[in-house]
């Protein structure tokens, strides 16, 4: 796990190599991660991955009750809008209060304005931000090559399987693939300052 250093370091190399217009950075609960972006990109926001939210939630509620707290946590990420996913999150709260789930309701009144970032952005992007998936699943693809092949001779061996990898990702039909249509976030971000 990156340090504020590590990560402050990494923010530079991007930056330095020409990295610009970041308005958002979607991740799990690396705060040194959080804290660095405002130094190297002061317009973006964070975002707390939901899923990773999710999980940290239930380290702390019984297995026994999960099913019903997912339900409650997917309610406040189903709602209309900010405001109506804040009142959904204080509801929640005092429903996990109710059921002497002390933890997960502490955890939830401290942390759950980090997975509602996306809210500030078109709401046909909401699905696609609030999560940082698609790039662990690039991952997990990447670990499961690596463990196909046990250890390497040296770092540059992995770096190499790695790269070719994601080469072959690049090259394919999803790499084609529009994540997310800017055109969107322009329009909103002209509609806000006309505003």
């Amino acid at each position: 796990m990156l340090t504020k250093a590590g990560w402050s370091g990494f923010l530079h190399h991007l930056k330095e190599r020409g990295l610009k217009g970041v308005e958002l950075v979607v991740s799990d609960a690396c705060m040194g991660l959080s804290e660095s972006i405002g130094g190297f990109y002061p317009d973006a926001r964070w975002q707390r991955c939901t899923v990773h939210f999710y999980r940290n939630v239930f380290s702390h509620v019984p297995s026994t009750k999960v099913r019903q707290v997912a339900a409650m946590l997917k309610a406040i990420h189903a709602s209309e809008d900010l405001a109506a996913a804040e009142e959904k999150a204080r509801q929640v709260v005092e429903k996990l209060r109710t059921q002497r789930l002390t933890k997960a309701a502490e955890l939830v009144e401290t942390s759950v304005h980090e997975t509602i970032t996306y809210y500030h952005f078109p709401e046909a992007h909401w699905r696609r931000i609030r999560t940082n998936n698609p790039l662990e699943r690039i991952l997990r693809e990447i670990r499961r090559r690596t463990r196909v092949v046990g250890s390497f001779p040296d770092g540059n061996s992995a770096l190499n399987l790695a790269a070719a990898r994601l080469r072959h990702i690049a090259g394919s039909g999803w790499a084609a693939k529009r994540y997310l249509n800017m055109e969107l976030l322009k329009d909103q971000k002209m509609h806000t300052t006309t505003a």
